[in-house]
């Protein structure tokens, strides 16, 4: 059986930390973005990207803020039954799947959906620059909901094989009021393209960006904090966590 190395010699010693010691663990993710944050962070996890298209409809959910939650689990579901079925004999140990949203009229989604009774609006990646641009117009000086779903998927001994964790982290981004020279300069320079809500905050995007209420790497597109607060819960919660 292949030996896995997932714990860099950075890594705090923390019970979940130490858990994961010599485990194969994977994020079901293409991102570059949430591989650096895990890593520096002390966690070097296998990339086995998801090909789950991402689709799911918005308006199915009655909270959406379980819109990124359940994105996240089937990207880690589908990953871990695809390695199970390859490698019978080296299954993962934990898949990480995770899903980053921006969310407009970011203020206590409560108070806004009883007081205006507007539902908040998804912002997907811009599809253009006109796009793009209107995003940024939205947002500035204003404020966005940034969600991150992230799902654990586990072995356990009883059907249906393996165990789930999940949970969310949300953060708000207050917008500085940028002239429209800037907000085109930005669109302009591309950076924004593949980024949900047509901007990123660990570039020149914080340029347009005043203040984070929240984890800023939960922005970046992992809550990293959260995240293994999550796992020592685990190791102190089931006695089984990793250990079959």
């Amino acid at each position: 059986m292949p030996s896995h190395n997932t714990i860099l010699p950075s890594a705090l010693n923390t019970p979940g930390v130490e858990r994961l010691r010599n485990k194969r663990v994977v994020l079901a993710s293409a991102s570059p973005r949430r591989r650096e944050i895990l890593r520096a962070l002390g966690l070097e996890p296998e990339i086995v990207p998801s090909t789950f298209a991402e689709n799911l409809p918005l308006s199915s959910f009655e909270q959406i803020h379980g819109y990124p939650v359940a994105t996240a689990m089937h990207k880690a579901v589908q990953v871990y039954e695809k390695l199970v079925n390859e490698s019978p004999d080296d299954p993962p140990d934990l898949v990480i799947g995770a899903d980053t949203v921006v969310f407009t009229h970011a203020l206590p989604s409560t108070t806004v959906e009883m007081e205006t009774g507007t539902r908040q609006e998804l912002l997907e990646k811009p599809t253009s620059k006109e796009d793009n641009l209107r995003m940024l117009q939205d947002l500035n000086w204003s404020v966005c909901e940034v969600v991150t779903g992230v799902f654990l998927v586990y072995p356990i001994l009883t059907a249906p094989g393996y165990a789930v964790k999940e949970m969310d982290e949300r953060s708000l981004v207050y917008f500085i009021d940028s002239p429209p020279h800037v907000l085109k300069a930005y669109v302009d320079n591309g950076e924004g393209f593949d980024r949900a809500g047509g901007f990123a905050v660990q570039g020149l995007g914080s340029l347009l960006i005043r203040k984070i209420d929240g984890d800023y790497h939960n922005v970046v597109g992992f809550p990293g904090a959260s995240f293994f607060q999550l796992l020592d819960k685990l190791v102190e919660d089931e006695d089984d966590f990793l250990q079959i």
